[in-house]
């Protein structure tokens, strides 16, 4: 964990997380403390991280999404070599789609 990122303020927002339990609760809460650019940027983030787990190359994910490059090498850093967050998340929501079937 980061330490530099982890304070009281940081815990009460995650804490705030969650405690929401529907999509339609997840909506409400970001409109109210995020941007729409925000949202959209974390969302982004999100397909490219699933899109790298897949296999398929910077120009065919830049192409579907619009990320940057940038914005590609910093999720596939982060996938390599960060606090697997992404890859914790991912896994679950495959889990969820896997089950759906």
């Amino acid at each position: 964990m980061n330490s530099k990122l982890r304070d009281e303020n940081t815990d009460r927002l995650f804490k705030a997380i969650l405690q929401l339990k529907t999509i339609e609760e997840c909506y409400n809460f970001f409109e109210d403390i995020c941007t729409i650019s925000e949202i959209k940027a974390l969302a982004q983030r999100l397909e490219v991280a699933m899109l790298l787990r897949q296999g398929k190359t910077y120009s065919e994910i830049s192409e579907s999404t619009g990320a940057s490059t940038a914005t590609i090498s910093r999720v596939n850093r982060c996938l390599l070599y960060g606090a697997d967050g992404y890859n914790m998340i991912l896994d679950r929501l495959e889990k969820l789609e896997r089950e759906k079937e």
